[in-house]
């Protein structure tokens, strides 16, 4: 039996490498694509596993036969599927959200969807905005409010041009030591980002799709790549248009946002919702000028989204 790290998946063949180095193409014995598992992909990158020789005449391939519990994981609604979810990476130190604010414009519903997500399973969550080198006043100005804006409610915020190569340097040692899920919209610069921290890497770059303004999907699956210089591990994902919130109910998402839940004790019930109930201690929190307005309306956005489950 060999132990191993998932770095690729395809769907039925997956790129592992194992703990003496070397790499594999592997299938999934076909009992865990029915042995309870709800998610669209039963395997996913970041997962450790065990493989064994495939058995039978003429077979001369590894099979992964176990899969090794995680320590977490993060998800999405299943690109056909909104009631079932995809695993998108598994085993993660960390999260990092690459952002823009122009060419394409990352909205705050999308990075605060992509927080809820990471909070929910115990991720932490950077926010990198890249592009500086394109922005002007008026860009600059709506950085330094969002990074207030998240730096109040607990995250760490930065600025880098790969263009430039100006913020290169922090965003580097962040990832030192860690395993880093990478994600945002396709055109942010998360290929480029590869191809700057990982030797002899030239992934395919596309940029902006002039008619939607959105950018041009370029990663088709999440894939693990090795940082050797920095003793770290880096998961691409493929550009992601939105999450959808998976299995939050609307009792919960407020547990999700770290500038409500330090204040949810004082609300007068302890299924308020934030909305009309009285005394709520965010509205009061709101009013009196101690939480982001703009956090809570897309904490209110969140909530109408969230279709209850039917029992």
């Amino acid at each position: 039996m060999i132990r191993a790290r998932v770095y690729k998946s395809t769907g039925s063949w997956y790129t592992v490498r194992a703990v003496d180095g070397n790499f594999y193409t592997v299938r999934i014995k076909g009992i865990f694509k029915i042995d309870g598992i709800t998610s669209t992909n039963p395997v996913a990158v970041g997962d450790w596993v065990n493989l064994e020789m495939e058995a039978g005449p003429g077979s001369a391939g590894m099979m992964i036969t176990e899969i090794s519990k995680r320590n977490n994981y993060i998800n999405r609604q299943s690109p056909g599927n909104k009631h079932q979810h995809h695993i998108i990476a598994s085993n993660l130190d960390q999260s990092l959200l690459l952002a823009t604010l122009k060419d394409p414009k990352t909205s705050q519903g999308f990075i605060d969807r992509f927080l809820v997500a990471g909070e929910a399973y115990h991720i932490p969550s950077i926010i990198v905005f890249n592009k500086s080198d394109i922005y002007r006043k008026k860009e600059m100005d709506h950085f330094q409010e969002r990074k207030d804006m998240y730096e109040a409610a607990g995250y760490k915020v930065m600025l880098m041009s790969l263009e430039n190569k100006t913020g290169m340097e922090e965003v580097e040692e962040i990832l030192r030591n860690k395993t880093s899920l990478l994600s945002g919209h396709s055109g942010v610069g998360k290929s480029s980002f590869i191809n700057a921290v990982v030797p002899d890497r030239e992934l395919k770059t596309q940029g902006v799709s002039g008619r939607s303004g959105k950018g041009i999907h370029t990663t088709t699956f999440a894939e693990m790549y090795d940082l050797p210089l920095l003793n770290a591990h880096v998961i691409d994902t493929p550009g992601i248009r939105e999450f959808g919130l998976v299995d939050i109910s609307k009792q919960e998402l407020s547990h999700y946002f770290p500038e409500m839940r330090s204040r949810l004790n004082d609300c007068q019930f302890n299924n308020c919702l934030h909305i009309n109930e009285p005394g709520c201690a965010i509205k009061k929190a709101l009013e009196e000028g101690k939480l982001s307005f703009n956090r809570y309306v897309s904490y209110c956005m969140m909530l109408d989204s969230i279709e209850e489950k039917s029992y």
